[in-house]
Parts: structure tokens; C-alpha cells; sequence
């Protein structure tokens, strides 16, 4: 699956922001996969944090070799020795042995996960060892496809927007300001951030 967009949220983003308009029109469509499910989700970001794709899919293949199902139950069942054998620091085995956790005892309800405002569902989260605000607001955008977020914490949307508009810094007022602009539709803006991060500054504002 994919995060899904269209017509609608690109005319929005296009009127309110010109430059922004010019790289969609450029970019064109973006396809960003999704993993529907909040807890598979959230323990496939604890799994990539610090290390790079390759690693990261190296490391997931291998833990769904060891338990088969990313639930839980089955988490729970495997020691925290048994998912550091697959590749990853005994401190993140034991995240996702305490995020399962959460899930069985109902700390966190990821099957409801869903009804809670985006910021109820980052204060959650966050409260977990391992899971950071950046974390939640990634799970928001890549799982649960809020709307409109985007992440002053991720430093590729920050360049993306110093690039767009030509700046060498960014404060976070200046931030909010396109932020309010983006909205209700951030979370597309943000997919186009994060693709102008590698491009070349651009002059001007």
C-alpha cells in the first residue's frame, strides 16, 4: 500500500504556496509506501533507527524468520537474546520486547490506536522507551496517513524547506509559518520536502 493523495490535496498545496506548486508540478506523483498496521509499523521504525535500509531489511527479514507473525503474542514469546541475534543492540531488542509489552497489557491499544488525535497518539507513544516524538509523527504519517503533519525534528524536511525557499537557516517560527500554510494537507507537503532535501538550494523566497 501507499500513502494515498490526489487532485484535491495538489491544488490546495499549489494555491497556497507557488514555489511549493512548481516542485509538485516538477516532481509529479510520489509514491510512499505505508505499513497499515500501527504496532508492525512502529516496531519496524524501532528496527531501522540509526542503521541504514539495507541493514534494516536485512535485520526485519530475519526477525520475521524468528517469530513469523510481527505480533505481540509472538514477541512476547522470544527472548530479547533470541531478537538481538538478529542483528540489532540488546537496548533495541529490549524496546520491542517493552513495546510488545505495552500492546499485551493495553498500555497502548494499537487496535484503537486510530480514534485518538494525532497528538494523544504522539504523547502515547513517545512515553515508550525507544520511541521518540519523530517516531510517533513517522507512525502518523506512514501508517495511520494523518493528514497533516509535518516534523520540525526531521532534518530533511527542515533542508527540504531551506531549499525550496532559499534560506541557510530556519527558525522555528519561520517553520510554523509554512507549516500553517501546508495545512490541512502536511503530510503531502512534507512527501515533497523530503524529496527537494536533495536537491540544490534555490535563491530567493
Amino acid at each position: 500500500m501507499i500513502f494515498e493523495y490526489g487532485q484535491k490535496e495538489i491544488e490546495y498545496l499549489k494555491k497556497k504556496d507557488k514555489k511549493l506548486g512548481a516542485a509538485i508540478e516538477q516532481i509529479g506523483m510520489i509514491q510512499r509506501k505505508i505499513i497499515p498496521c500501527p504496532f508492525d509499523a512502529l516496531i519496524s521504525s524501532v528496527v531501522g533507527q540509526q542503521i541504514s535500509s539495507k541493514a534494516a531489511d536485512t535485520v526485519w527479514k530475519r526477525i520475521i524468520m524468528l517469530i513469523e507473525d510481527i505480533t505481540p503474542e509472538r514477541i512476547g514469546q522470544v527472548s530479547i537474546n533470541d531478537i538481538q541475534s538478529c542483528g540489532i543492540s540488546f537496548r533495541k531488542a529490549g524496546y520491542i520486547k517493552e513495546i510488545a509489552e505495552a500492546a499485551l497489557n493495553k498500555t497502548v491499544d494499537f487496535d484503537n490506536l486510530h480514534k485518538l488525535t494525532d497528538q494523544e497518539i504522539i504523547n502515547k507513544l513517545s512515553a515508550l522507551h525507544g520511541v521518540g516524538i519523530w517516531t510517533a509523527e513517522m507512525l502518523l504519517i506512514f501508517s495511520l496517513q494523518r493528514p497533516d503533519v509535518v516534523s520540525f525534528k526531521d532534518l530533511a524536511i527542515r533542508r527540504g524547506m531551506m531549499n525550496l525557499y532559499g534560506h541557510k537557516e530556519l527558525s522555528k517560527d519561520k517553520f510554523e509559518s509554512y507549516r500553517n500554510r501546508y495545512s490541512p494537507y502536511g503530510s503531502v507537503a512534507s512527501l515533497y520536502l523530503w524529496e527537494l532535501s536533495h536537491k540544490n538550494p534555490k535563491k530567493g523566497d
